[in-house]
């Protein structure tokens, strides 16, 4: 598609917001290998990102500041990498969402998948969906700010990440399910600063979490260990805690997004509680190239 402003060629991608229920932490020297295990939730609500080539003539140095989301000029390393992987530092990155950042929802996952996708068609790169996935998985790595989301957000509904890595290292499954989502956010954590940190604790949480939900995975299993996962992994906040128990005093069960200070919960359990929460649905498909006529259906 044509940019009739700056009359640049543009390419748009979507891509659906993921919240993560419960991860374990499985670091290795190759970034391809390294990554996490879990599960979560990918979202109608997500990320639409615009590559306009030509656009930036910026040089690798300086790349991590081409990026605009939501019209603000942003620093995303994962984004930066991404396109020097792909040779486009020339270009220029417009990112849009509704999700607030920094609170569990994959944004930046979502904006250095999106810059792949767009990258590879706006700029004729040839690579296959397995290729990019895995190039902003790596970018994710060796920025710091995720492990997983790249590969669910990939993959859409209710993804299982059975294996840590890129496509080529990680087996995934999914909750065949497509549950009404609602949630709320309260403020921002850092997920480069967990991550960093020890999660000796974290991971043995996310693997009982885990294996209790191959045995029966439903949402509202997926709902109840995260809820148990955050417990343990020692990661809930006072808001974070008081929301849950207030859904489930309710009748129903949340649990945290990992890792933001962020509540989510299925069908009404957060308007039952009195909240006024976002709503959305499960985003049944992964990221994808958007059509020069109109983008993603939203919810």
């Amino acid at each position: 598609m044509v940019n009739s402003e700056s009359n640049q060629y543009d390419e748009a991608a979507f891509v659906p917001g993921h919240v993560t229920g419960f991860f374990s932490a499985h670091p290795d020297e190759n970034p391809a290998a390294a990554g996490s295990r879990g599960a979560g939730i990918t979202l109608s609500h997500g990320v639409d990102v615009r590559v306009e080539r030509g656009g930036h003539g910026g040089t690798p140095d300086d790349a991590s500041r081409q990026v605009r989301l939501n019209g603000e000029a942003i620093e995303i390393d994962a984004a930066a990498r991404v396109l020097e992987a792909l040779d486009a530092t020339d270009a220029r990155v417009v990112a849009e969402t509704p999700l607030p950042v920094g609170a569990g929802f994959g944004v930046s996952g979502a904006i250095a998948l999106g810059t792949a996708y767009a990258v590879n068609a706006a700029y004729d790169r040839g690579r296959s969906e397995n290729d990019l996935v895995r190039i902003a998985h790596c970018a994710e790595v060796e920025a710091g700010s995720g492990l997983g989301d790249v590969v669910a957000q990939a993959r859409g509904g209710l993804p299982i990440r059975l294996d840590p890595g890129a496509p080529d290292h990680g087996q995934l499954d999914g909750i065949p399910a497509s549950p009404r989502v609602e949630y709320v956010s309260f403020g921002r954590v850092s997920t480069e600063e967990i991550l960093s940190g020890d999660t000796t604790a974290l991971t043995a949480a996310g693997e009982r979490a885990l294996s209790d939900l191959r045995e029966a995975p439903t949402p509202e299993r997926l709902v109840s260990l995260s809820r148990r996962f955050a417990r343990e992994a020692d990661l809930l906040t006072d808001h974070v805690a008081d929301a849950i128990a207030a859904v489930r005093a309710a009748g129903g069960d949340a649990a945290m997004a990992m890792l933001g200070e962020t509540v989510f919960a299925f069908d009404g359990g957060l308007s039952a509680a009195g909240y006024d929460p976002e709503v959305c649905s499960v985003h049944p498909a992964g990221a994808t190239l958007l059509a020069e006529d109109g983008g993603d259906d939203d919810c």
